[in-house]
Parts: C-alpha cells; structure tokens; sequence
C-alpha cells in the first residue's frame, strides 16, 4: 500500500527518492526485498515460498532501511515448515507504494525467476491496496462536483492485473509448485472516512459520505481476487474477513463475525457486494481494535492507520538493498495450527489465513 509520509521516515523518504528511488518517476515507491530461511532443527531439507507485493508483504513499518522480519509470507513460511518437518526459505520481493500495474510488471514479471526455482512449493501475491489509496485521496481533496471516476478505475485496474498476475504465475511458476494465494484488501482508515466530502453529488447537490463510496469500491476488488482465484487456480486469504470482522458473533445471527463476511465460491459480484458492504455492514469493525472475544481485542493496524502491526524484529530492507538471513522458527509446533499470537498482530492474522491452504506434503 501507499507509504503516508506522517513521520520523520516518511519525510526523509520524500527526500531522497528524487535521486535514489524508481527511475520511471514513481518517487513513493520503495523495494523491500527480503528472504529469510527458518532453519528448524534436525533437518536439512529446505523448500521455498515466494511472494509478490506492496508494502504489506514487504512488512513496512515506516522506515526506509528495514521492515518487519515476520511479515505475513514469513509467519507463513514458518507454520509451513512445522508441517512438513523442513527448512522453508521465504522470499518476499515487494515494492511499497506499488500500484497493481506496477507490483505485476516491475515484480512478478521482472522478478520471476524466483519462483522458477525447482524448490519454490508456494507462491502468494497481493495488490491493489495502493490503488484504492490513491483514488481515495485524490477523491478526498475533490471540492465542486464529485467525480467518481477516479474510483472506478482503481477498481478496474485491480481487475485487469490481478487476472493477468494469476495467468503469469499460472505459465511461469514450476511445476513444483503445490500451491498459489491470494490476500485480499481489508480497509485501513475504515473510523477516519466516516466523515462527508468537499464535494457534492451532482444528482442530490449534497456532501457524501466517503465511507459509504469506499467501501463498496474496497468489496468490488475483494470480489474479483476471490472470484479469480477460484477460476484459475488460486486460493483466496480473505483478509478483508479476518481484520474488519470480530471473532464471535456480534449480531445473533448465529455465525462468527469473520466466518460471515468471507467469500463465499462461486456468489455473484452483486451478491458479495450485498452481503459485505450492506447486509452485514453493522458488524464491521476498524482493524485498530479487533475483537478477538466480545472482551478482548488487538490493534492490528500501525500509528499509520494503514499497515499492519508486527512482532519479531526487523530485517535490513529498503533504500540501501534488500537482506537475506537465516533463523530458528519462533515456535516448534501449533496447536491446532495456530500460534500462540495468531491472533494478536496484523501480520501474524494474515499469515495463518496464508497458512490455512497449505499441502500437507512437499
């Protein structure tokens, strides 16, 4: 997703990408590139995962030199190397600030021999996220008539890259490949957009509520990732459910809030968009305060309100090169395969529900 430039690492990047970052001009964007081996005792077996990104996967926490060590591909990296008894090598090439065009073209593309590798037993993906950012900003700062045009097409940029990732990883990844996801968007700032815009609706002549344009936007690319997913292969990690839904039954409705907002295989568009965005729209919550209980709950968003929350230390990642390091697993087993944190951070939530769809066996 889109670096906000809030504290002293933002302003400093802002800075310095004149000269230091992407030469097409792109100066918010940043590579975070890093692969992290879990090295689990007793074995010398080693099997990789592979993952393509924004800033989420990257695990950006505001710097410009490191990220999060156990972002989401690594959390999954390592319950994948409890399951099958073995040394699993995560590598993330990620781009913080990427637009999905960007991610598609300038890391999957341009980066695929990583996953043509004869090791490589998963690859992961997901974008958009700064898309809809972009778009939501500059809808943000419309005055006069709203146009919202700028929504429609992040939406359907997201559709087109998202399809063509799915059909490159499909053509390019090896045959040794046992399985391939997707994470889709949850909805940072989902408190802060409760609020009118500057600009008025050409029908009605009045302000609109920018949550209420957001989030059926945020739903329309949800859908697609899932609905992709199914057609060509992938498998869908319903971020959107597992961050913005509590973990029990808020409504009465006798479904656990997250499980009831997931994507359910083969709806219709308008079906999903119903469900998420109106029908169970009283039971979202903004992922800065997660219910994990009607009692208890996490913050799973940064001071930043959009990146997810960590734990683990940092890698070197960023301006001045990406890292490559080796460590034990945090844990040697999972009851019933869950750490004892899954729950407890953003990106130990993300990579358990990567984890979910693992192979039993390499």
């Amino acid at each position: 997703m889109k670096i906000l430039f809030r504290n002293k690492a933002g302003r400093l990047l802002s800075a310095v990408a004149l000269f230091a970052l992407s030469a097409s001009g792109m100066a918010s964007t940043l590579n975070q590139n890093v692969s992290w081996t879990v090295d689990r005792p007793a074995t010398s077996t080693k099997y990789r995962v592979v993952a393509y990104g924004d800033s989420i996967f990257a695990g950006y926490n505001g710097s410009i030199s490191n990220a999060a060590r156990y972002s989401a591909p690594t959390v999954d990296a390592e319950y994948l190397s409890a399951r099958w008894n073995a040394d699993v090598e995560s590598i993330r090439r990620a781009k913080s600030g990427a637009v999905a065009r960007d991610v598609y073209e300038n890391k999957i593309v341009a980066d695929r021999s990583y996953m043509q590798a004869a090791s490589t037993r998963v690859v992961s993906f997901e974008m958009c996220g700064n898309d809809g950012l972009q778009a939501r900003t500059a809808f943000k700062e419309q005055t006069g008539t709203c146009n919202y045009s700028g929504l429609d097409a992040a939406v359907n940029s997201c559709r087109t890259y998202v399809a063509a990732a799915m059909d490159y990883i499909n053509a390019n990844a090896h045959a040794n490949t046992k399985l391939k996801v997707i994470s889709n968007l949850y909805y940072p700032g989902y408190n802060a957009d409760n609020v009118q815009s500057s600009c008025r609706d050409s029908a009605t002549g009045q302000t609109v509520n920018m949550r209420d344009r957001f989030l059926p936007a945020i739903a329309k690319m949800n859908y697609w990732m899932c609905e992709y997913a199914r057609q060509k292969g992938f498998q869908c990690a319903d971020s959107f459910a597992q961050y913005m839904g509590a973990d029990y039954d808020s409504n009465g409705d006798g479904q656990i809030d997250s499980d009831a907002l997931r994507y359910v295989s083969g709806e219709s568009e308008a079906s999903y968009i119903n469900r998420t965005a109106v029908t169970l729209r009283a039971t979202l919550r903004d992922a800065n305060t997660k219910f994990v209980s009607s009692s208890s709950s996490f913050d799973y968003i940064q001071s930043d309100d959009t990146h997810p929350t960590y734990t683990g230390g940092t890698v070197s990642a960023g301006l001045w090169g990406g890292s490559t390091g080796t460590g034990a697993p945090r844990y040697s087993s999972f009851t019933n395969g869950r750490s004892p944190i899954w729950n407890q951070y953003g990106h130990e939530r993300m990579g358990w529900a990567l984890s979910v769809y693992q192979p039993a066996s390499p």
